[in-house]
């Protein structure tokens, strides 16, 4: 029998999700008039170090000119305060409680990093990616802990190159999505739509 891999299971969604039906291709940009991402962390009850940590994450992850699995491991290793950056992960991952189990082999990290660079596809539109990045960090687990943070930093980092500083970042990123759920790819993107509409509706209010 073969074990659990919610790693396969989403890479078998994915590849069949229509990416360019999904969302409005053309956003124009929005900032709202707080940073969501850096309200959500000042507002988590985590320690103040952490915080500081997270805050200077979002600062990089924000001025980087594009994604890949060094400047994702670079953000990620600020946000956990190492002194170096982790490496892809050599070994199965769990999260959940052990409930969710992601596979690994020798070409997992080439993949991974092939999904990151898809973050600018110009085909599919700016929620969507954002959404997909946000869901590949999830699902493919790249780093031994602190992968919640990676995620949100990778979201975080297409949003901010599209043009786009939400005001609410609470109800991406405080919401757990699992892997064998067929719907989380398009509703995740509604989501991240309706936050960016809600965002200049405020802006602009």
């Amino acid at each position: 029998m073969l074990e659990r891999d919610d790693l396969r299971t989403w890479l078998a969604m994915r590849a069949a999700v229509p990416w360019t039906e999904i969302g409005e291709l053309v956003v124009s940009p929005v900032t709202g008039r707080r940073d969501g991402f850096i309200s959500y962390v000042d507002g988590a009850g985590r320690d103040s170090l952490r915080t500081a940590r997270l805050r200077v994450a979002l600062a990089a992850a924000r001025a980087d000119p594009d994604l890949t699995l060094d400047r994702l491991a670079d953000w990620h290793r600020i946000a956990m305060g190492a002194s170096h950056a982790q490496s892809f992960r050599t070994a199965p991952a769990f999260a959940k409680g052990g409930r969710e189990r992601y596979g690994v082999d020798a070409g997992t990290a080439a993949v991974f990093e092939n999904h990151l660079l898809e973050a600018t596809d110009p085909a599919v539109a700016l929620a969507t990616r954002a959404a997909r990045v946000y869901l590949d960090v999830c699902f493919f687990h790249p780093f031994s802990d602190g992968n919640a943070r990676a995620a949100m930093l990778a979201i975080y980092h297409v949003l901010a190159r599209g043009g786009v500083i939400l005001d609410q970042a609470g109800p991406l990123l405080a919401v757990s999505r699992h892997a064998d759920d067929h719907t989380v790819a398009p509703t995740l993107a509604r989501l991240v739509d309706m936050l960016i509409d809600a965002t200049r509706a405020r802006a602009s209010a």
